[in-house]
């Protein structure tokens, strides 16, 4: 993962943080030791603490909060945890401890992130409401709508009122209260981790249940939301719940290179802090040890784990600029792996993750990788969005950080927020939600305008629709990718230019087939509400596609029967019966049968010559034919041919369009609405999305022929209208 947890969990010994300074002038900031967060139970509750004081129980959580925020009014902290024990006196958890450790645990996690007051306010209140007689008005009257708004926010719905569904439906609305305001998850992931770390007093069943959600969903949330510090953990505590041999065969692996005498990780470290030191870079140089689900990763991949495979270097420094060169150091003075560099400061991730990764090469073949980011991209990259304090407070004129991101509607939750209100049950919310939040890769394409789409990797042209137009996607037609014409099947990748071409039909309806490349729940659900809606049209699509499907094989049996054999002499394929007669063509072979080629279809004013044929006719070709060539190389002897004073001409045309309900029909009337009468015509099965439509017509003057393409053009649908191209050599 793009970072470590500091936090993790760490049943046996890991490897040490090794750090120093790079130069005698730039000696290490000093750290506060962490606290060991399942001791807090034995913390004193309320106390003789006078009136006025705070109690001694938040000693740590008002160390932690003042670590972060030197200047924080606390009284706010002190009246919650007054409320929150009072209200809470009495009740256990199920492991003995009483009940205000819980609300004191999840308060201390996110004081160690950097929450602010706000949010430890609500954090120590987030179960009043769920668990005590404690109302939200009360909460709003003491402690202002912002905690008000908190509290509701992870506040359970009751089963009693919603059965099976409460717990889909607790996440809808949790997930609705986090589009407003993202310190809602924030405590909910805070909530979920103290709740996992003390599971083991639970029944196994439930443990694996509770396992089960916490992977599929709060996981990939707060890998969204970038709080790594606390999805690392989770990840840890799920893998020891739901895979416990792979678990204990990981620990075992830690455990012994621990145990090891050499630390090739601390031999580069010192290293690194040498070629630094020298290039007078400030900067802290630690090592990481990966944590348990990073390790067993590592191992599935690579086998046999060596000592640099357990942890990987940190370097942290104060500005951006001081990133790159120490990268330039790293690449000129040691052994870089080329391939591992990664530069997500440039293009920093989805979740505001940001940092450089490259790899270095130790002569006895070993890989090391290596992190490169400020302080400050290091601290977010631990506590995402929780880093960024309240995000909906103005931020000052000149801000020490410079712009503050908002991250209230990233791409991935605006789709979520916006697919959740068309979802038709709690059960499809809940088997949706977890399937789209399984998708943990975001890709951004652009649009003609400049804008950007924000869509899960894998997602299509179909996807790009429906999250620019919503349900107006319905009259998509097509698309250009990076300006060329592309299907609505077309899958995307990261940086395209995406335009959309949408019909002027306002009856336009969706294809069934499009539910084959709808990647993203918006689209889906918005394509299945359709088809719900209208299951007469829904049923005459299918009925048209199986009459197309049938014509097709028609056509091809045909095509089949018909299929001319080529005479000794090397000529295109001809049959007299099958080919248009060329009554306005004039030969120099008087008497002679005149006959189009089929395979090129000259028309006036094409240049054309001719070749005799079987049977005294001669075959008129288009000269760039391939069949010409064909013939000249054969030996065959040019007939002299011109065109005569009849205008009536045949021709083939090739109609290329996306796949549409009722396209044939309205692209045959367009055609016969131009006086042309269709002679033959072949319907190619569709692929991707795309069918190609092959039409021999007659028309009454060639004069014509540029007006009926135009026409067949402006049909919905259609997208290039060319003629028949002489078959290629070879051919």
């Amino acid at each position: 993962m793009s970072a470590e947890a500091t936090n993790s969990v760490t049943p046996g010994p890991m490897p040490g943080a090794v750090s120093g300074p790079v130069t005698p002038t730039a000696p290490r900031r000093k750290s506060r030791p962490r606290i060991d967060l399942r001791r807090l139970g034995r913390a004193a509750l309320l106390g003789p603490a006078a009136r006025g004081r705070l109690p001694d129980a938040i000693s740590h959580v008002v160390d932690a909060h003042r670590a972060h925020h030197p200047d924080a009014d606390l009284e706010p902290l002190r009246r919650a945890y007054v409320l929150a024990e009072s209200s809470h006196r009495g009740q256990m958890r199920k492991s003995g401890e009483p009940y205000i450790t819980h609300p004191l645990a999840v308060t201390l996690i996110l004081a160690e992130l950097g929450a602010e007051t706000t949010t430890l306010t609500a954090s120590l209140l987030h179960d009043t409401v769920e668990d005590t007689d404690v109302t939200l008005d009360q909460v709003g009257e003491q402690f202002g709508e912002e905690v008000r708004y908190l509290v509701d926010g992870v506040t359970k719905l009751e089963k009693v009122d919603y059965g099976a569904a409460a717990e889909p439906e607790t996440f809808r609305k949790m997930l609705v209260a986090t589009g407003n305001d993202v310190r809602v998850m924030s405590i909910k992931l805070a909530d979920r981790l103290h709740n996992m770390r003390t599971l083991g007093v639970m029944r196994p069943e439930k443990q694996e249940r509770i396992a089960k959600v916490t992977r599929d969903v709060l996981i990939p949330l707060a890998e969204r939301l970038g709080v790594q510090a606390l999805k690392t953990e989770l990840e840890d505590l799920v893998f020891a719940i739901l895979r416990p041999e792979e678990y204990e065969h990981t620990r075992e692996l830690i455990v012994r290179n621990a145990a090891r005498a050499d630390d090739p990780l601390a031999e580069v470290a010192d290293e690194v802090r040498t070629v630094l030191r020298e290039a007078d870079i400030p900067a802290e140089v630690l090592i990481r040890p990966r944590h348990f689900v990073s390790v067993h990763r590592v191992s599935r991949k690579r086998g046999r784990l060596r000592g640099s495979d357990f942890g990987r270097l940190l370097v942290l420094v104060n500005e951006d600029a001081d990133c790159y060169g120490v990268l330039g150091e790293l690449h000129t003075c040691m052994t870089p792996v080329v391939s591992e560099f990664k530069d997500f400061i440039a293009v920093p991730k989805f979740n505001l993750y940001q940092s450089l990764h490259t790899a270095v090469a130790r002569e006895d073949g070993q890989v090391v990788e290596v992190l490169i980011r400020t302080h400050q991209m290091h601290k977010v990259a631990e506590a995402g969005v929780v880093a960024l304090g309240n995000p909906y407070a103005p931020a000052p004129d000149d801000p020490a950080d410079g712009e503050r991101v908002d991250p209230t509607r990233p791409g991935w939750l605006s789709r979520l927020l916006d697919w959740q209100e068309a979802a038709p049950d709690p059960d499809h919310f809940w088997s949706t939600l977890r399937e789209d939040l399984a998708q943990d890769r975001e890709i951004t394409v652009f649009r003609p305008d400049g804008g950007t789409i924000g869509l899960p990797e894998g997602a299509t042209c179909v996807d790009a629709a429906y999250a620019q137009y919503g349900e107006d996607a319905h009259a998509c037609i097509g698309a250009r990718v990076n300006g060329r014409l592309a299907t609505l099947s077309t899958v995307l990748k990261d940086g395209d230019t995406v335009q959309l071409l949408m019909g002027q039909d306002p009856a336009s309806e969706p294809s069934r087939e499009w539910l084959d490349h709808a990647h993203t729940p918006a689209a889906r659900i918005a394509i299945q509400r359709w088809l719900a809606a209208h299951p007469a049209q829904a049923e005459a699509q299918q009925t048209e596609a199986r009459e197309d499907r049938q014509a097709e094989e028609r056509a091809a049996a045909v095509q089949h029967a018909t299929a001319d054999a080529p005479d000794p002499a090397g000529s295109a394929p001809e049959q007299p019966a099958a080919r248009p007669a060329g009554g306005n063509v004039l030969t120099d072979r008087p008497g002679a049968t005149v006959r189009l080629a089929g395979c090129c279809t000259p028309v006036r004013p094409d240049e054309i010559t001719g070749f005799a044929v079987r049977g005294g006719a001669v075959t008129v070709h288009r000269v760039e034919c391939a069949a010409v060539a064909r013939m000249k190389d054969a030996g065959r002897a040019e007939v002299g041919v011109r065109w005569g004073e009849a205008t009536e001409c045949r021709v083939t045309l090739v109609a290329e369009s996306f796949v549409r309900p009722h396209l044939l029909a309205d692209l045959t009337e367009a055609m016969a609405l131009e006086g042309a009468e269709i002679v033959s015509a072949t319907v190619e099965p569709p692929t991707q999305q795309q069918v190609r439509h092959t039409y021999t017509v007659q028309l009454p003057d060639a004069a014509h022929l540029p007006a009926l393409m135009r026409a067949m053009r402006n049909v919905a649908g259609v997208y290039d209208v060319t003629r028949a191209q002489p078959q290629t050599q070879g051919g």
